[in-house]
């Protein structure tokens, strides 16, 4: 089984995947994924300071998989070797807490995944830049260049888009006014027009909310595909 949520901004947000919050992950394998559409924050710090969530997703029964957001320390997931995984490459940060690196496409139960994470913090001004706050935030030309490529090896076509930001005409109706002001919402729009998708998951906006009948945005419900 697979289900989607969104940020858990660790340790302010991942409440929801507790057992009391979510009773079905008890009943799960380590065969089934957790899917966390951005603003993980488990890799944190990068040093011990780390261990204590990450052991505690580690022992869940299931496995955690998640994109980045924009509040992640970048220099601290740039330690983590890259691997292959799955028909993309990944970062297992513990052997069943893994992140789906930008661009690519993975096949999990038979469907097909595209992850892409990033996107624009709104409060940049209250951060510190290497301590709260990593310019690697927005995917840069090589990791869009990627997801073009990985796509038209589908041929354009998977059954999911998980991303932690918006296409633009999605997020117009959920934020107008951050929908301006976000660079990679137009490239994201790009690909809402290119690629055929079942549905579209993403995190960032801090709202429970199916937009239309393929996107939706995810923050505390636990969603089983």
């Amino acid at each position: 089984m697979i289900f989607i949520t969104g940020d858990t901004h660790i340790d302010y947000d991942i409440q929801k995947l507790n057992s009391d919050c979510f009773p079905m992950g008890k009943k799960l394998t380590k065969n089934d994924y957790v899917i966390i559409c951005g603003d993980f924050g488990g890799v944190w710090y990068g040093d011990r300071r780390d261990d204590y969530w990450l052991n505690w997703m580690e022992k869940k029964n299931f496995t955690t998989l998640f994109v980045d957001g924009n509040h992640e320390n970048f220099d601290a997931l740039s330690a983590y070797e890259q691997q292959s995984w799955n028909g993309g490459m990944v970062q297992f940060i513990r052997p069943s807490v893994i992140h789906l690196m930008r661009g690519y496409v993975f096949r999990l139960e038979g469907m097909t995944f595209f992850a892409m994470g990033g996107a624009r913090s709104t409060d940049m001004e209250y951060r510190v830049e290497g301590v709260s706050w990593w310019p690697q935030e927005m995917p840069d030309e090589e990791e869009r260049l990627r997801a073009r490529q990985n796509l038209a090896l589908c041929d354009n076509q998977v059954d999911y888009m998980i991303t932690h930001d918006a296409p633009r005409s999605i997020a117009r109706l959920i934020a107008p006014r951050r929908s301006e002001i976000d660079e990679l919402m137009p490239f994201l729009e790009e690909l809402k027009t290119s690629v055929a998708y079942r549905h579209w998951y993403f995190g960032h906006f801090h709202l429970d909310y199916d937009v239309d009948d393929r996107h939706s945005v995810v923050f505390n419900r636990v969603i089983q595909l």
